[in-house]
């Protein structure tokens, strides 16, 4: 009997000890701790990006791209659960709308912090690995990246303002329903859009890079600053406030799911809670809009 009861102690020594090491990621932040300081986001987004394509390097070298993604979601979920539960309490704490939305721009701002991390890795990534390595880590977002440029090549201006904000709602859509369905769900759409965007980054500024080198022999300190910063500048001046669009559908879609557990259909706190929601959703749309604005009349302007 004493020996049972020493295994079973045993067993739950060892559990607790591979739970630890196992959330070593997600306990490093929360939302609480995020909304104080929402510049550290940046770094876990770098860390979990590095850390990611590092074990889908060693473990999936087949299907690196897509592992990579799988990971970084894993990470992020957790926090993101987390953040939709507490937005949830202060719809029901909260009665009046601008102190709501107030509270729920803290959690837009450490998103946005995670999202550059993200964008800033990939980046990263693509424009100092081997190019048979990026290559393989980055072959579904180039076709994609590449088949999309080649739709709106011969587009009017307005034709592609329409087609972009049409497929951003699209995608606003899809983060509402996939955060309702599956509460941190929308985590998912945001990192495949960083690694995008990340793309689209990299691409631009290593064409631009080679182009100068094989122009002049030699590419100066000065003109690698300039590079860098015009290719964030041309895709990021839009992107972000493309993800704050879409941050902005999550966390409604999330709120929204976790009122329908907590709480009765038809009470005052439900009834608050979709309410909130649904200016989100609008608010996100109005965001999105403007996103689209700037991508067309500004940000391809950039060259």
């Amino acid at each position: 009997m004493f020996c049972l009861i020493c295994i079973h102690k045993s067993k739950t020594i060892n559990i607790t000890q591979n739970k630890s090491i196992l959330m070593v990621l997600e306990s490093l932040i929360t939302p609480f701790k995020a909304e104080r300081k929402p510049w550290e986001m940046f770094f876990y987004g770098l860390l979990c990006t590095i850390v990611s394509v590092f074990l889908s390097f060693l473990i999936f070298r087949e299907k690196i791209g897509l592992v990579m993604l799988f990971l970084i979601v894993i990470a992020c979920t957790p926090l993101m659960y987390r953040t939709i539960k507490w937005e949830e309490k202060k719809d029901v704490t909260y009665t009046k709308e601008n102190m709501l939305l107030k509270e729920h721009s803290k959690v837009i701002l450490f998103l946005t912090f995670l999202f550059m991390g993200l964008i800033l890795a990939f980046t990263l990534m693509y424009i100092f690995l081997p190019l048979k390595i990026v290559t393989r880590i980055f072959d579904v977002q180039t076709k994609i990246m590449f088949f999309s440029g080649n739709i709106t090549g011969a587009s009017t201006s307005f034709n592609y303002f329409k087609m972009i904000f049409f497929n951003n709602i699209r995608v606003l859509i899809f983060s509402f329903l996939l955060s309702f369905l599956y509460g941190a769900g929308a985590i998912f759409i945001f990192t495949w859009n960083a690694s995008i965007i990340s793309v689209a980054v990299g691409n631009f500024i290593r064409y631009r890079i080679n182009t100068l080198a094989a122009g002049a022999g030699l590419v100066n300190l000065s003109n690698y600053f300039h590079i860098f910063s015009l290719g964030f500048l041309r895709y990021l001046t839009h992107g972000v406030f493309e993800m704050c669009g879409y941050f902005i559908g999550g966390l409604a879609g999330g709120i929204v799911s976790v009122a329908i557990i907590r709480h009765d259909f038809g009470t005052k706190s439900f009834n608050q809670i979709v309410q909130d929601s649904a200016i989100l959703f609008v608010i996100g749309l109005l965001v999105l809009l403007l996103s689209a604005f700037i991508e067309v009349y500004i940000s391809f302007r950039i060259a």
